[in-house]
């Protein structure tokens, strides 16, 4: 089996899951309760925000624990928007964006928030520039992913920074799912950035667990109401197990991002090279300014999802660009955000590669598609 499906969710660690398994039996406490047990898992609950602040480069009080990406994106919009609108009721997104924020920005515009979308260039990077002529007296909140996952371009977040360095009143939230372990941090984590959203189980922790930075001092309203967990801002009993998962996951993960982005930049350049060769396929991706772990590509009339289960009779898993809208038979928004074409843009299928992802496989996988290749040339 060849695994190439890194950005939907990565293999958890085998000792991700060891962390898991003892915690679970024997730390099994509520982080509220009084008594020793209770004690027993605030503390390794503590303990795994710190180590996770630390690797980020952040402050404790700044994590908030969360059950992933969706939530953590949902979360901030919402949170912000209400928290702000006494200020203003407009908030800029990207063309591009994950449908955990797209569709979350559709709703508040039903409750009466302004959306207006940042339109992308031709390479899938947003328009800085374009950007800049939306921002008006009642932003609040502007909303950019760190890499795209549908087809691994690396958002100019640093210059959007810049932009926004002298708008104090409007939020700048990034969301980081399929930056964290991949890219350098301190490129989309800048001083400016006031919310970012990460989910575990991307970079090889258990699903069902994530996080969201928010700088202190911020202010967000929170979703959920209750027991009063995470400063009052996200109340449910806290999946500790789940959450010292995840900061040992983090850990192993950053020990290692270099080499494996390393190895991950080598891999693709490799693949780009091959599928140049083939008159017939459609490069999406580029190779400047985009993440090592994601490749995307199409061949000419072909469509994503016949391609995929191709791969898949021979064991080699890819996926038709976003895994959240692949079944629903969505043609790749991103693609259409820059100007594909949508018949060339339901051909297309992304590549991801993960941490144990090497040279053989990549070979095995481009056999695989000179097979392909020949098989559909009638068709095409």
């Amino acid at each position: 089996m060849i695994y190439l499906d890194n950005s939907a969710t990565t293999k958890p660690f085998p000792e991700v899951l060891k962390t898991y398994r003892e915690v679970s039996e024997k730390i099994w406490g509520n982080p509220s309760s009084l008594h020793h047990l209770g004690t027993q898992a605030s503390r390794i609950l503590e303990a795994s925000r710190k180590q996770i602040a630390e690797l980020i480069g952040k402050l404790p009080e700044e994590i908030f624990f969360t059950s992933g990406g969706t939530e953590g994106n949902n979360w901030v919009l919402k949170g912000v928007a209400f928290e702000k609108q006494a200020h203003g009721n407009h908030i800029i997104i990207s063309a591009i964006e994950h449908p955990s924020v797209k569709e979350t920005a559709q709703w508040l515009s039903q409750q009466g928030f302004v959306v207006d979308l940042a339109p992308v260039t031709k390479a899938g990077f947003v328009d800085v520039e374009e950007l800049a002529k939306l921002i008006k007296p009642e932003t609040i909140l502007v909303s950019i992913m760190a890499v795209n996952n549908e087809i691994g371009a690396i958002q100019p977040i640093e210059a959007i920074s810049s932009l926004l360095m002298d708008k104090p009143t409007i939020s700048f939230h990034v969301d980081g799912v399929q930056a964290l372990g991949k890219i350098p941090t301190e490129t989309y984590l800048t001083e400016r950035v006031d919310f970012a959203t990460f989910s575990s189980h991307k970079f090889h922790g258990v699903r069902g667990v994530g996080f969201i930075y928010k700088k202190r001092g911020k202010k967000i309203a929170p979703l959920l109401h209750g027991g009063g967990q995470e400063a009052d801002l996200r109340s449910t009993t806290e999946n500790v197990a789940g959450i010292a998962a995840t900061a040992k996951a983090l850990r192993l993960t950053m020990q290692e991002s270099e080499r494996v982005s390393q190895g991950q930049q080598a891999l693709r350049d490799s693949l780009i090279t091959a599928l140049k060769t083939y008159p017939d396929l459609l490069l999406f991706s580029g190779q400047e300014g985009f993440a090592p772990h994601i490749l995307t590509f199409g061949l000419k009339n072909i469509r994503g999802e016949v391609v995929v289960h191709a791969f898949e009779s021979h064991q080699i898993y890819i996926s038709t660009t976003s895994a959240c809208s692949s079944r629903a038979g969505h043609a790749a928004g991103t693609l259409i955000a820059m100007g594909v074409p949508t018949k060339e843009a339901q051909t297309a299928v992304r590549l991801s590669l993960g941490s144990e992802t090497d040279a053989s496989q990549i070979e095995q996988f481009l056999t695989i598609l000179k097979q392909i290749d020949k098989q559909t040339q009638k068709v095409r």
